[in-house]
Order: structure tokens, then C-alpha cells, then sequence
């Protein structure tokens, strides 16, 4: 009788099963980690940034009390001069996750007045991949200003939902494993 661990069926379905959850194997980062999102405590959320890895599939969380705060994606000129007159997207949440999908600077802030002065923003940076080739000068292109909008929280899918179209596809191929 052949060991657990050497049945073809369950060596596929083990193999399966790790490719469905590296599917959906980007990070969640909550900005500002304990503190969240807020003038309170003078968090310093350009140093949480910078010590962040980003990447493209990671997911931004904002908490805070949607009384008193709300994030707002804007562009590099706004974010450097906390202008909100025009910002990409305005979330009011107090929970609001944003999905990555793009390399680039994203940058974000606090509309309500005085915040962003006092330092309620910040800049997610997504390095590019490296296999993205060099210009012909031989060193990376810059990365633009302006970023894509992110996808709204109501319409950013996170990785658990992203991958339910994948479990009838598992189910199936799991009965058709032990059917043999």
C-alpha cells in the first residue's frame, strides 16, 4: 500500500490547493499600523511608509473615526501643497481598503483642514518589478507623477474573493482526484 505522501492525486492536490492561496499573496498593511489614521498622536506616516515593501496586489487599510477624517487620493502636486480641491478618489468609511494595482507613487491625505498640514498623509511607493526592462540610457524610467485611481472599496475585490471563483474548480478537481 503507497504512503499518503506518494499518491500522485494527492501530491496534485496539495500543489493545487498552495496555488490557489499564492494567488491572492499580497499584503495587508493598516497605515499607521495601531495608531490607524489620525492627527492624534503625531504618527509619522512618511517613516511607516518608507519602512513598508509594497507591492502591486498589497492592500491599503485606513481605519479611522469617519467623524472627525477621511482619505483622500490626490495627485504629487496636491500632495505636496495638501490641496483637496480635486482629489482622485475620497473615501469616508473609517475603514476604507485600497487595492494596489499599479507600480508608482499613491499618494493620500486627509481632507479635513489642518489635517494634511500636520502631517496626515502619506506616499505608498510600488517599486517596479524588476523583469520591467531598462530605457536605453540603461537605468529604469522614472516612475510617473500621476497614478491610476485606485478602485473604490466597495469595488476593490480582496484576495478571499478574488480567488471564490477558484473553489468549484478545487471541489471538482478534488472529487475527480478520489475517484481514481
Amino acid at each position: 500500500m503507497d504512503s499518503i505522501l506518494n499518491n500522485r492525486g494527492v501530491r496534485i492536490l496539495c500543489l493545487m490547493f498552495a496555488l490557489m492561496f499564492r494567488v491572492s499573496n499580497g499584503g495587508v498593511y493598516k497605515v499607521g499600523d495601531s495608531a490607524g489614521w489620525t492627527t492624534i498622536g503625531n504618527v509619522d506616516y512618511k517613516a511607516w511608509a518608507v519602512a513598508k515593501n509594497f507591492q502591486i496586489g498589497d492592500i491599503i487599510v485606513f481605519e479611522y473615526n469617519p467623524q472627525f477624517h477621511n482619505v483622500m487620493q490626490v495627485i504629487h502636486s496636491q500632495y505636496k501643497a495638501c490641496n483637496v480641491s480635486s482629489p482622485i478618489t475620497t473615501h469616508t468609511t473609517g475603514n476604507d481598503s485600497i487595492t494596489i494595482t499599479t507600480s508608482g507613487h499613491h499618494f493620500f491625505l486627509c481632507g479635513v483642514p489642518g489635517h494634511c498640514q500636520s502631517g496626515q498623509k502619506v506616499d505608498i511607493n510600488i517599486l517596479r518589478s524588476p523583469s520591467i526592462a531598462p530605457s536605453e540610457s540603461g537605468t529604469p524610467s522614472p516612475v510617473p507623477e500621476a497614478t491610476v485611481p485606485a478602485p473604490s472599496p466597495n469595488d476593490a475585490a480582496s484576495p478571499f474573493t478574488l480567488n471564490m471563483w477558484l473553489l468549484p474548480i478545487f471541489a471538482a478537481f478534488t472529487y475527480a482526484m478520489f475517484q481514481w
